[in-house]
């Protein structure tokens, strides 16, 4: 579900500001049948969740939200962003930049060990974990 381009999508929107079926279906160009299934799908996952709200003189609608489990996919999406900013960009330059709140610096994902330590690509090791099977196991 993670791997489908307009899951990526819709979950940076939400990153942007976007909350609301209407902005999805405007900024993306979705079909709207593709669109309202994602949706669904997050939220059955628990990536988002919906909210009532209300602007002044319209019914009550729903909004998109992230849930806690929603916000710790930050990292991996916007590392996606990263390298999307790296390799892909406009010559003008990447289409957002996103900074820090507080101090204003541009953000840089990075992959750290436990002691703190910037890992490099190169310098990962994996192994099985405890929840390691093999296929003929199962």
């Amino acid at each position: 579900m993670l791997g489908e381009k307009w899951t990526l999508l819709i979950l940076r929107e939400v990153w942007y500001g976007a909350a609301r079926f209407s902005d999805f279906e405007r900024i993306l160009g979705c079909p709207r049948n593709l669109l309202a299934e994602r949706l669904r799908k997050l939220v059955e996952h628990g990536i988002l969740s919906t909210e009532p709200y209300q602007e002044a003189g319209s019914r009550s609608r729903l909004r998109y939200v992230f849930t806690p489990k929603g916000t710790d996919l930050a990292p991996a999406v916007l590392g996606l962003m990263q390298w999307g900013d790296r390799y892909r960009a406009d010559s003008a330059g990447p289409a957002i930049i996103t900074r820090h709140d507080r101090c204003g610096a541009q953000l840089s994902v990075q992959v750290r060990c436990e002691h703190d330590h910037h890992v490099q690509a190169n310098d990962i090791q994996a192994a099985p974990g405890p929840g390691f099977r093999m296929k003929a196991d199962q």
